[in-house]
């Protein structure tokens, strides 16, 4: 019961809860990125792949450019979204 008063009280577990949020948020559209392009141009007959770079589309598009948008989107939501709070409780420092 006094943990979920001192929750209530403390702004960080609202900053906490929303970044929380916006990581599943990014992990989730990672998935459905790596997921859409790797077995929507993986299915087909390897004989019928194009390729970038050398290697198969599905492959490059998914896994390649999928880690650059998301080192780029990343970077974006830290930038724009995420806060910094201090760690220390400051009911301690008052006393």
């Amino acid at each position: 019961m006094e943990k979920d008063r001192i929750q209530e009280k403390d702004y960080r577990y609202k900053i906490a809860n929303r970044e929380a949020l916006i990581g599943i948020g990014l992990v989730v559209f990672n998935f459905i990125w790596w997921f859409a392009f790797a077995y929507r141009l993986g299915s087909k007959d390897p004989s019928e792949y194009s390729y970038v770079f050398g290697l198969p589309s599905w492959f490059f598009y998914s896994c390649v450019l999928g880690i650059v948008v998301m080192a780029v989107l990343v970077f974006i939501v830290v930038k724009l979204f995420f806060k910094d709070v201090p760690f220390e409780d400051e009911e301690l420092e008052d006393k």
